[in-house]
């Protein structure tokens, strides 16, 4: 074929998650199972732009699939919105004599991806966020690990916020997303959950709730707050003040970025990274992998870009139904 694809380039952008060192490892191997030449863009678009490209082999990718982070490093590019900051990407990536692209991120990096698509350059995109907030998939690279970090710190909290007698906000990632969070409520059996999706605000409830859960005898209250509504410091303050009860917040912030990934995201993101190579050797372009029923599959990124993703309803519903007293 005249237009097969010869050298696979990737890069890692946005938020880095634990998991893309495997994705990263998996592209690199299984193109050179394919007889396919990698090149690494290290700092995502911006270090594209910047022709921070490297040849990549085999043994670049030894002993990183238990690492977190991306050994690519990464960063936010907001330039790359410019339609001329996007030819021009298009351009580095031919002048490398990169005909193919696996992009790692989230919505973000996938509309350069659809972008530089549309400019030649065949691109598949691997859904690469602990937020868990890509529409069009089920699991994303990141979230399985970040998710149990913030759970095992809470488990820790609640131990000493037992002791103590205290109320304890526990601020979880999420700024538009509150999946980690309830995920944490469910898993650690926390009294309230405060998510961007459905906090009404309603202050007052919550003070009623940690009254009346004390009255009940309960030794502590635990409330985890989502990134997306933040001011846990506050909030604590007022709580302290309307109950009496000891009130602390304890912001968990980017250690849940960080750590070994776990099994499954090491074994999700390999399979997805080999994905996206054997879609490109197939000729695809503009497509997002994903995992749906079971299944890893790919879609095409203007579609997965329309759709939109809410909060699961019976999950919402058993996250309170459960943690009643």
């Amino acid at each position: 074929m005249a237009n097969e694809v010869q050298t696979i380039g990737v890069l890692t952008s946005g938020g880095d998650a634990p998991g893309m060192n495997a994705a990263i490892r998996a592209v690199v191997r299984q193109a050179i199972a394919k007889g396919k030449k990698v090149k690494g863009i290290k700092r995502g678009y911006a270090g594209l732009l910047n022709e921070e490209i490297i040849d990549m082999d085999a043994h670049s990718v030894s002993e990183i699939i238990q690492r977190g982070g991306t050994i690519l490093q990464t960063a936010r590019c907001l330039e790359f919105i410019d339609p001329e900051v996007q030819k021009k990407g298009a351009e580095i990536c031919k002048k490398h004599g990169i005909d193919g692209l696996v992009v790692i991120g989230g919505d973000g990096s996938f509309k350069g991806a659809q972008k530089l698509a549309a400019l030649g350059i065949n691109t598949i995109g691997l859904p690469g966020t602990i937020d868990l907030d890509i529409a069009c998939t089920e699991y994303t690279i990141g979230f399985d690990t970040a998710v149990n970090t913030a759970m095992e710190a809470i488990d820790k909290v609640r131990d000493t916020s037992t002791s103590h007698e205290r109320c304890s906000i526990i601020e979880v990632m999420g700024r538009g997303a509150g999946y980690i969070a309830l995920w944490c409520g469910i898993a650690n059996g926390a009294e309230d959950v405060l998510l961007p999706e459905r906090y009404n605000h309603d202050e007052q409830a919550l003070i009623e709730h940690i009254i009346e859960g004390k009255r009940k005898g309960k030794q502590h209250h635990i409330i985890i707050n989502a990134e997306g509504i933040g001011h846990s410091s506050s909030m604590a303050k007022r709580i302290e003040a309307a109950t009496g009860i000891e009130t602390r917040a304890t912001i968990l912030g980017h250690m849940q970025r960080g750590g070994s990934p776990t099994c499954k995201d090491r074994v999700y993101a390999s399979t997805m990274g080999a994905l996206a190579v054997d879609l490109l050797c197939e000729g695809a372009t503009n497509r997002v992998v994903g995992y749906r029923h079971g299944e890893f599959v790919d879609f095409d990124i203007d579609d997965a870009l329309s759709m939109t993703k809410g909060i699961d309803e019976y999950q919402f519903e058993i996250c309170t139904s459960l943690n009643v007293s």
